[in-house]
């Protein structure tokens, strides 16, 4: 990614290094980092979860005593959460106009990943440079999840079909929809794995003005094979290529877990999209900013655009 010259959409400038930094939030928070922890304020409750690139001691450690509940590791796996106050089953928090349930989950999650903000704002930039269209752009949301970037590309005028092989983040994400009041016609809900349907709207002569995914590093298929994605992202991201109509719009490609640097991402998508389209990708950390200080970074991303 060139570091001089016009800076992408969506990122800062920080010591003279460019990344995708999420500051816009104001329902969110990340307070303080440290010890392998992060604090974090959803709404007006404070959640304190592991991560494992924090590797430096905590700023404020007197804010951390506040927190309402704690998720903690367990050394055979997995892990629990330890509530210090009952919580509501679930509660919401916006951002532009857009709304989300969040609740504390297995695995440490809450049902949204907020620096994927940073990503919203690149793709309704580009959704609304197509204003003058006579139709709404198609976008294809993979591995989509509780639909946050479903909901910021319908929002912004495209019809967007969400896919995930897991039920009840679908149905998660129809009442985030609702929720945040976007018509359903500007949305189609696929239960189903994500290379499987791309293979079927190929045979089908379906194609999208943008596309993004944000693959797990690991899972299993529908018929039970195991998916690395070191394994399969390449062949992923080179299938949903060909599903770019004549007048692409974007493709993103999210990494959270894989450990991938961001020149892995941008590498694929220069080989399957600029190799065929022309164009230009783009990519970088993915981070968050943290009132504390400093940033916690949240994986990498790689954007095409169809302009260099």
């Amino acid at each position: 990614m060139p570091r001089a010259g016009r800076r992408p959409p969506g990122a800062v400038c920080l010591k003279e290094k460019y990344m995708y930094l999420c500051d816009q939030w104001r329902d969110y928070e990340v307070l303080d980092t440290g010890d392998g922890e992060k604090l974090e304020r959803w709404g007006k409750i404070l959640l304190r979860r592991p991560d494992p690139q924090v590797i430096w001691p905590k700023a404020r450690p007197e804010l951390w005593k506040k927190a309402q509940a704690t998720y903690t590791r367990s050394e055979t796996g997995g892990g629990h959460w330890d509530f210090r106050e009952k919580l509501p089953d679930r509660w919401s928090i916006g951002l532009d106009g857009l709304k989300f349930y969040v609740r504390p989950t297995g695995f440490k999650h809450t049902g949204l990943f907020p620096e994927q903000a940073a990503n919203w704002a690149f793709m309704q930039e580009q959704i609304r440079s197509a204003s003058g269209w006579k139709r709404q752009p198609r976008v294809l949301n993979l591995f989509a999840y509780t639909g946050g970037a479903t909901l910021a590309c319908a929002a912004a005028g495209a019809h967007v079909t969400h896919v995930d092989a897991a039920k009840g983040m679908v149905l998660w994400a129809k009442e985030n929809r609702d929720l945040s009041g976007i018509p359903e016609e500007n949305t189609r809900f696929i239960i189903e794995d994500a290379k499987a349907f791309v293979q079927r709207e190929l045979r089908r002569g379906n194609h999208y003005d943008g596309i993004l995914m944000d693959p797990p590093s690991y899972g299993r298929g529908p018929n039970g094979e195991v998916w690395k994605l070191e394994n399969e992202l390449y062949g992923l991201v080179d299938l949903c290529a060909q599903a770019m109509s004549d007048t692409p719009l974007f493709f993103l490609i999210n990494g959270y877990t894989t450990g991938f640097s961001y020149t892995v991402l941008q590498n694929v998508a220069q080989r399957c999209l600029c190799s065929r389209y022309g164009g230009r990708a783009e990519a970088d950390d993915l981070a968050l900013a943290v009132t504390s200080g400093g940033v916690l970074p949240c994986g990498a991303t790689a954007r095409w655009t169809p302009h260099d």
